[in-house]
């Protein structure tokens, strides 16, 4: 039996979950789930579940950074009685860590110190999304010397981009040579969703098309032909694409100058290990629906009258319908479904209606009914029967995706 530990390092919290794997084919089978959150928003606190076990947001002293909370979750499910299969950090067999920019990384990765310090230098790609990872990474190495430690990657799903889609009309040479290019991100979560949908529509991998939306507080979409992505609406980082909670998604390049004489300086926010510019702290940072609205809640910002947040609905709205349209064209309208997933895609019925009255022309409508219920299955129908084309909501989940990966790469 193995023990994975699937672990998600953002700037504000830590989410480990815990499985267990025999090896043998079979999918893992979740054990527990921690995380630590505040981190950037002190009081820190920890969420933890296993079995009939809750403990939700109990404040926890000392904690002030990522490697602090990761060693406090380590101890936390040692000393977890309930938890038998793990008495000690030894009885840990795999660290599987979530990595946003992997570069030209094509699959994940064993961590040596050649991945490690090619990770550091990805880190000027995408400060903002690996800096927290690399350093749950380096904790890792020290705190289960036992543990094999692999790296996920957000951008591997979409190796397969083309190369007319991933190429910037820019000097090659220099795009070349800075690595500057459509990478695409949300990848563990698309290969969830790809996987899962064709389990449902009961088809191969490699015959199942969809559009599908990874919508969040980060959001992207993404066109999978023949189980291949061909497009991601994210590109050389995930700031580009769809707008988010604090991130503005795809603008004219120029605005920022415009927007501030102080685009190319180091922002306050940079440090040692992370050079970030004033620009990608503002697109980042201070944009999206917070920067129209004042909050990142879209719920509040989807029931409110508000004209503000009426106007932000709707940019996002426009914005996920001109991808879709996009991605069916790539298509060649070969569409099997248009499949919504991630926290707003799950839960945002209204949104959901919005996006698909706008596209109906493209043989997608839902049935209310089914639309307005909760999503209760990992892949749910919410289509009109007798629709062109079927409409889907996926409960994605890249904690498992990972663990399933890795359980599978035990067997090979």
């Amino acid at each position: 039996m193995a023990i994975i530990l699937s672990i998600n390092s953002g700037s504000s919290s830590v989410k480990v979950s815990i499985y267990k794997s025999s090896g043998q084919g079979q999918a893992p089978t979740q054990l527990a789930d921690a995380q630590i959150s505040g981190l950037t928003a002190p009081p820190t606190k920890l969420t933890y579940e296993r079995g009939p076990e809750k403990v939700k947001n109990q404040e926890v002293q000392e904690i002030t950074s990522n490697e602090d909370a990761c060693e406090y979750i380590l101890d936390h499910i040692v000393k977890d009685e309930g938890l038998s299969e793990i008495s000690s950090r030894d009885n840990i067999t795999y660290a599987c860590h979530r990595v946003v920019h992997g570069g030209d990384y094509p699959a994940a990765h064993v961590i040596d110190s050649e991945t490690y310090h090619h990770l550091e230098d990805l880190t000027d790609l995408a400060p903002l999304h690996n800096a927290s990872a690399l350093a749950i990474i380096k904790a890792c190495h020290k705190a289960l010397p036992k543990a094999k430690n692999i790296a996920y990657f957000d951008s591997s799903f979409h190796a397969t981009i083309p190369e007319a889609v991933r190429t910037y009309p820019i000097d090659l040479k220099v795009a070349k040579k800075n690595k500057l290019r459509k990478y695409g991100f949300h990848g563990i979560s698309y290969a969830f969703i790809t996987r899962s949908v064709a389990e449902y529509l009961k088809k191969p991998e490699s015959q199942t098309n969809i559009i599908a939306l990874h919508l969040g507080s980060g959001a992207s979409a993404c066109a999978i032909g023949q189980g291949k992505s061909l497009d991601n609406s994210m590109g050389l980082t995930p700031l580009a694409g769809l707008p988010g909670a604090t991130r503005s998604g795809s603008i004219d390049p120029s605005l920022i100058f415009h927007f501030t004489h102080d685009a190319g300086r180091p922002s306050p926010a940079s440090t040692k290990e992370m050079h970030i510019s004033t620009a990608e702290d503002i697109l980042n940072k201070k944009s999206g629906w917070k920067a129209l609205t004042g909050t990142t809640d879209f719920g509040e910002i989807s029931s409110s009258s508000d004209p503000k947040c009426k106007l932000a609905f709707d940019i996002l709205v426009d914005r996920i319908c001109s991808y879709i349209g996009s991605y069916y064209v790539a298509l060649n309208g070969q569409v099997d479904a248009l499949v919504f997933a991630g926290g707003l895609g799950e839960k945002a019925a209204l949104l959901r209606t919005r996006v698909t009255e706008k596209c109906k022309c493209l043989g997608f409508e839902l049935d209310e009914q089914k639309n307005k219920k909760g999503i209760e299955n990992i892949v749910q129908d919410i289509g009109e029967a007798g629709a062109r084309h079927q409409t889907l909501v996926c409960q994605t989940d890249e904690q498992f995706e990972m663990a399933r990966q890795c359980a599978v790469d035990m067997q090979s």
